[in-house]
């Protein structure tokens, strides 16, 4: 059954909350990091490495994904539906830290505002099935939406993936399955 490998970006410059710039890029560990994901899929059996690298828009994304990319000599793809969280439209960025702190303790179902969380759920296990042999650069909040998903819940935070943390993950293109979680972390999220 094809792979699919699900990483999380590496430590950006600054956090949500922390800073004016809403797209920061890698500081030097989550560069360190970014060659440190490659080398571990890299190093997997040729029949297991991924074939395509595809990335949330978010350039902490974009930058994870780059030195993979590079190795195999593809393209980063980009899939806006693997991305952040989306945030209210009536929320105004300086509330979007306790907003997400919120979230963080709440089910997929109790998640107020004009979005449809549940959907957005959806959404990313469904692109996630269309993909095999495939490694996916995507956000803490995405990676858990998954992941409550594939354990059949509706808590928001399933799991704390560690900067560069590569989950892997197999499918047929109908269904999604667990192999191993990535490395857990204490974070600054919470």
């Amino acid at each position: 059954m094809p792979h699919l490998y699900l990483i999380r970006h590496g430590k950006p410059v600054t956090v949500w909350g922390q800073g004016s710039d809403d797209d920061p890029g890698l500081d030097e560990q989550g560069l360190a990091q970014a060659i440190a994901a490659r080398d571990a899929l890299l190093a997997r059996p040729e029949l297991e490495r991924p074939k395509r690298v595809v990335s949330s828009p978010l350039r902490r994304c974009r930058e994870t994904a780059q030195p993979l990319a590079e190795a195999l000599g593809v393209q980063v793809e980009i899939d806006s539906v693997v991305g952040e969280i989306p945030t209210p439209a009536n929320l105004a960025p300086e509330q979007r830290s306790v907003w997400l702190k919120h979230v963080f303790q709440s089910r997929w179902s109790e998640i107020d505002g004009d979005i449809d969380y549940q959907g957005w759920r959806h959404a990313i296990a469904r692109s996630l099935r269309a993909r095999g042999d495939t490694a996916v650069f995507s956000h803490y909040v995405a990676i858990n939406a998954v992941m409550s998903h594939l354990e059949g819940h509706d808590r928001v935070l399933a799991f704390r993936p560690d900067h560069a943390s590569i989950t892997v993950l197999e499918t047929d293109g109908e269904e999604l399955r667990l192999v191993e979680k990535g490395r857990e972390a204490v974070t600054g999220v919470l």
